[in-house]
């Protein structure tokens, strides 16, 4: 006897859809070219491998019983799912990753991501699509250790990695910052390290995986708060948690609000070069790369990844 795993084929889904819609197996019969016998015959096969009635045969018509009802919701589900899986290896044939990862660091402004995401969905790719929150190194790690296809948002001279290419982003400028009811708030400027070491550092974690990692911005002895990302890092600083240097344009719309307050330091401020890199494969980039890197070729894709932030923590 047949397993059901033999038994429910595409076919014989069909078949069952073609009967349950006929209304009976002679019409069904008609429809599909075979004789009667041969439809009940292959009907019979399946409820004998499912060990259920499909059908209830108490009249002349073919009325599914409630096994068979589900059954064909589950089946008409699965030959979606089948013609949907051929579409989508067709079009993978024609260049399409199956799938396409973009490690993100938490510099980048989230909403402009998105933006570019939905952007690319209106392409109809069969590409599916995967982010990853990174920071720091962690965010070049992902992409040469095979685990993401395209960085966003890369603090790291990238040109050493092997099968990497890198593009300048951009320069992004860092300031210290503190709430208003901070004590450096109201300390003299500018603010000597001695000043800053009495009081919490906020410091984002460096997302990569092996190694330690980058450290900026900590003096030695210094208390130190440290969170994932660079949103919960000016979420804890405009709560007064702490102080520490933040992305300029991501601390712009509170520094214009009062909500955080600027503090001029007697170490010059950062300015760090950030750049997008991606994986080269041997026979070139797929369709959804290629679609990223024309959007990351225009300056003003690019400056908006950087200086587009909005007065929340995204």
């Amino acid at each position: 006897m047949q397993t059901p795993r033999d038994a429910l084929t595409p076919d014989a889904l069909s078949l069952l859809q073609t009967v349950a819609q006929a209304g009976s197996f002679a019409a069904a019969a008609r429809e599909l070219g075979l004789v009667p016998s041969a439809v009940t015959y292959r009907v019979r096969q399946i409820e004998d491998a499912l060990d259920v009635l499909l059908f209830d045969r108490a009249s002349r018509q073919a009325r599914l019983t409630e096994a068979g009802a589900e059954l064909l919701r589950e089946g008409a589900r699965l030959l979606d799912e089948i013609d949907a899986v051929a579409n989508r290896v067709k079009r993978v044939a024609t260049g399409w990753e199956p799938q396409l990862t973009v490690a993100v660091d938490s510099v980048v402004s989230a909403s402009t991501v998105m933006e570019l995401v939905q952007a690319f969905f209106e392409q109809k790719p069969p590409t599916r699509l995967r982010l990853r929150n990174e920071t720091l190194s962690g965010t070049l790690e992902a992409l040469t250790s095979g685990q993401a296809d395209l960085a966003l948002g890369v603090p790291l001279e990238p040109a050493t990695a092997s099968g990497v290419q890198a593009r300048l982003m951009g320069e992004l400028a860092f300031v210290f910052v503190v709430a208003p009811q901070h004590p450096l708030a109201r300390a003299v400027a500018p603010l000597k390290d001695e000043m800053i070491r009495k009081y919490r550092a906020v410091a984002v974690a460096d997302s990569v995986q092996r190694g330690s990692g980058l450290t900026l911005g900590l003096l030695p002895g210094q208390d130190v708060l440290t969170v994932p990302t660079m949103h919960a890092k000016l979420d804890a600083q405009l709560r007064g948690m702490g102080a520490g240097f933040l992305p300029e344009p991501m601390a712009r719309p509170c520094i214009a609000a009062g909500t955080l307050v600027v503090c001029e330091v007697e170490r010059p401020n950062r300015l760090a070069r950030m750049h997008y890199a991606w994986r080269s494969p041997g026979l070139g980039p797929g369709r959804a790369l290629q679609w990223w890197l024309r959007q990351l070729d225009k300056p003003g894709t690019r400056a908006a990844l950087l200086q587009r932030h909005t007065a929340s923590t995204e």
